[in-house]
């Protein structure tokens, strides 16, 4: 498949900046080269009417929340890097955007493995959504247009809550926003195969990053670490699920896009065949990073009219 030029240059300037893969030295360096180059990637960060941080409690201690406020109607965002990597300024790029584009965004800011193995990250997500539902009226939401989206380890935390919302175990969600999720830590795709090298995430890095985070092989088949696996999807919130189409998670994606239609779920799917995983978070050399949040958001609203 061909790159899109614009994925091609954000891979020529990973590679001229050098650096080691994740998987071959510490968790700790990991997270200080994400952090040094996230910046680089990101477009410029849109002012928004208000931020607001916050912690609340959570299973596992306190949670940070950033909350942004634009115009419009609420949303809750999960961020992604793998449950490894990842901060609320990894992130803060998409969030702004759309609070500007719904209305408001809380961002939790989830515990990280391998410290906090599955399920913390997911327990502070569901605490967050309780959270939220609860203190409407203080957040100046209305709790039943809450959605959550997420991008790669965040779409598969928003995928999951979704499930567990639709089971009564969390408050109900209006949709869910996945782009690029995780959705088979068994990691056998024909995309693995494909976009194993050469195209930014790694199958290897991805191998890293499930081992940090399930505590034994036995949770790759858990799933709520693998929604694909879920027995049964009938019932979820509406999902928009947005797909690059040179990512070792293309396949995964695209999968649980399938099923989820197949068993009446409104679905909208979108892909971007030549893009890389984590385009959308690469807005200041991808132009299709802007485009792809405004399409979910579109999708967001589509999906509070109902059919």
């Amino acid at each position: 498949m061909k790159l899109d030029p614009d994925a091609l240059r954000v891979l020529e300037i990973g590679r001229a900046a050098g650096g080691e893969p994740f998987e071959t030295g510490s968790v700790a360096a990991a997270r200080a080269a994400y952090n040094a180059s996230f910046p680089t990637l990101q477009g410029e960060r849109e002012p928004v009417a208000t931020t607001l941080e916050q912690q609340i409690d959570g299973p596992n201690g306190p949670i940070a929340l950033r909350i942004h406020r634009g115009i419009g109607a609420p949303q809750t965002g999960a961020h992604g890097g793998g449950w490894v990597i990842g901060n609320l300024d990894s992130h803060d790029e998409i969030c702004r955007l759309l609070a500007n584009l719904v209305g408001a965004v809380v961002c939790p800011d989830y515990r990280l493995a391998p410290e906090h193995k599955f399920p913390a990250g997911l327990e502070d997500c569901l605490a967050t959504l309780r959270f939220m539902a609860e203190n409407a009226a203080d957040l100046g939401i209305d709790k039943a247009r809450i959605g959550v989206a997420g991008d790669s380890a965040g779409g598969n935390l928003a995928a999951v809550l979704a499930l567990l919302a639709r089971d009564g175990l969390v408050p109900p969600l209006a949709a869910q926003i996945l782009i690029y999720p995780n959705t088979d830590a068994r990691q056998t795709s024909d995309s693995y195969r494909l976009f194993g090298e050469g195209f930014g995430l790694t199958a290897a890095t991805m191998a890293w990053f499930r081992d940090h985070y399930v505590r034994t092989p036995d949770d790759i088949m858990d799933w709520r670490v693998s929604p694909l696996l879920a027995p049964d999807l009938a019932g979820v919130t509406p999902a928009f699920v947005a797909l690059a189409g040179c990512d070792i998670l293309a396949d995964e994606g695209a999968a649980y896009a399938a099923r989820l239609q197949a068993e009446g779920v409104p679905v909208i799917l979108r892909q971007w065949p030549g893009q890389i995983h984590g385009f959308v978070s690469m807005g200041r050399h991808i132009p299709a990073a802007r485009q792809a949040v405004a399409e979910a958001t579109a999708a967001w609203r589509q999906f509070d009219k109902g059919p």
